[in-house]
């Protein structure tokens, strides 16, 4: 089974209190995130920055960019911890 990709979205612009606007996480998380190499760690990854956007708040368009992401890898999109 191929491994979620990375649940960056390509923005990369830090400003809410050193997270990114495109996809939530901050510089540390992304530096993880390409550590997480098995497609559980990943999935685990992807769904801990759901939670935090969640959290945050007003990352409802990364939904689409991200689902475009795993169409193209062939991969599900894993459900939001917040749907579940």
């Amino acid at each position: 089974m191929p491994k979620p990709p990375s649940p960056c979205i390509g923005v990369c612009k830090f400003r809410r209190d050193a997270h990114c606007i495109g996809c939530s996480m901050t510089r540390e998380q992304k530096a993880l995130s390409k550590q997480a190499k098995k497609p559980e760690a990943r999935r685990a990854f992807v769904t801990l920055v759901m939670a935090q956007q969640a959290v945050m708040g007003g990352y409802r368009h990364w939904d689409a960019a991200y689902a475009k992401a795993c169409a193209k890898k062939g991969v599900e999109v894993p459900p939001r911890p917040d749907a579940a």
